[in-house]
């Protein structure tokens, strides 16, 4: 099955880990029982052709003068709908490793709000954070982040796919198609919903898209259910400076109920960007060329996790970024893995978006026409294993750059040993691509 692009960003089996992975599932369920014949003219067939597509290799970075223009508006909504979003759901999440991507719901969700109209839009702009943004304006800065994400480092492999799966029978609007083929580079097919096959079809595109780290997405299709709209981002990167597996030992991590548990724990020494206060200590663990990052927050001893969950804000986040200066130090990270699913329908209701789920009010005529549709279920999936493995990078040209007379503070000590949240972000751009929390790394 053809992936509009996505296979060429994610040939990586000879790359190591760390790695991230994330899918979004948004299902459109439809009121009453009609169905009709036509699939907008069978726009399954046509595929993006614009612009901004180049043809190149694995790992190549795009020339700077192919990479499309970004409206910083759109990042900085993300980032504010990521916190928010991830706000919500931790206030359902148990003492468990929790992650999301607001890169991969945003874009689903955007998807989703090229078909929607009257106060269902209004509705979803304000979740989304997107209000004062046209919808070509939304669309173009999609398009743009996403290329500019896949070609951000050559040593970073970021692969972001899309599709729509549609009822065989039921007639969505053309235009609507047709703009989630042109800048979300969609994959639009339809199937026989009433096959049980047509769940295998869907959870292999989603397989195949994170190299088989989300192998199902979805185990049912419901009658009233007539479209699936999916996303999926997977990111493999290498560290800058790798741990050295040597330095690996066991160590006592602290759980949130004060128990403990062996783990092992990774330790480097270096110079790093980092920042602290009363709350927490944060520092930069830098991918490949150094552009993208995992920023890892460790709440200060006696602070818990939840307390910095709640200074979580787009502008606190970018003031502790402008805070954070290069500074020597020792890290030590505990190697993990971890799987998150979660349903969140209740989030997003709960931002404001109650009224998208809601089949006696929602509106999508911007969908189809034809059929009164809602949203009857948006399910996310992730999955993160962090270990030593990374390339060096290939000079050290900055270390030891600014160092004068001036007094230079101590070096620091970080020892995640105990929850910490992590986010990881291309350092350029801002876009946050996944964020999370550690609870265990051993679960």
């Amino acid at each position: 099955m053809a992936k509009n692009g996505f296979e060429k960003h994610t040939r990586i089996g000879h790359y190591r880990l760390p790695l991230a992975i994330a899918s979004s599932l948004l299902v459109l369920g439809v009121l009453g029982c009609a169905v009709h014949d036509t699939w907008a003219n069978d726009a399954s067939r046509t595929e993006r052709d614009t612009p901004t597509d180049v043809a190149q290799e694995p790992g190549d970075a795009m020339p700077p003068e192919a990479l499309p223009e970004l409206d910083d508006r759109l990042v900085t909504a993300q980032n504010a709908f990521g916190f928010n979003l991830f706000s919500q759901v931790m206030q359902s999440a148990s003492d468990e490793n929790v992650m999301i991507s607001p890169s991969s719901v945003a874009i689903a969700l955007a998807m989703t709000y090229n078909g929607a109209s009257g106060e269902t839009q209004e509705a979803m702009a304000q979740a989304l954070e997107l209000q004062g943004m046209s919808l070509d304006e939304i669309n173009q800065s999609n398009a743009a982040l996403e290329t500019i994400l896949e070609q951000a480092d050559p040593q970073v492999k970021i692969g972001i796919a899309n599709s729509l799966w549609g009822r065989e029978g039921v007639s969505f609007d053309e235009s609507f198609l047709q703009r989630n083929q042109t800048y979300y580079n969609a994959e639009v097919q339809r199937l026989d919903f009433a096959d049980a096959a047509a769940t295998d079809v869907i959870n292999e595109w989603v397989s195949d898209s994170t190299e088989g780290r989300i192998p199902q997405i979805i185990q049912q299709i419901e009658p009233e259910q007539v479209l699936f709209l999916i996303n999926a981002v997977y990111f493999n990167g290498t560290w800058s400076n790798p741990f050295d597996p040597e330095l690996t030992q066991d160590q006592s991590f602290t759980l949130a109920d004060g128990s403990s548990q062996m783990v092992p724990m990774m330790r480097q020494a270096g110079r790093f960007r980092y920042t602290e206060n009363d709350q927490f200590q944060a520092v930069h663990l830098p991918y490949g060329d150094r552009r993208l990052s995992m920023v890892v927050v460790l709440p200060q001893e006696g602070v818990n996790l939840s307390d910095v969950q709640q200074t979580l804000t787009p502008e606190n986040w970018e003031a502790w970024e402008n805070s954070a200066g290069s500074r020597e130090g020792m890290v030590q990270l505990p190697r993990f893995e971890s799987e998150y699913g979660t349903q969140l329908n209740d989030a997003l209701k709960a931002l404001g978006m109650d009224r998208a789920f809601d089949p006696s009010v929602a509106e999508f005529a911007g969908m189809s026409r034809e059929e009164a549709l809602y949203i009857s279920d948006v399910q996310h999936r992730t999955f993160i294993k962090v270990d030593e493995a990374g390339t060096e990078a290939a000079a050290s040209t900055s270390v030891g750059v600014g160092i004068t007379s001036a007094p230079m503070d101590p070096p620091f000590q970080m020892v995640c040993d105990r929850p910490f949240f992590y986010a990881i972000q291309d350092n350029e751009t801002g876009a946050i691509l996944f964020m999370g929390t550690v609870m265990n790394p051993a679960s």
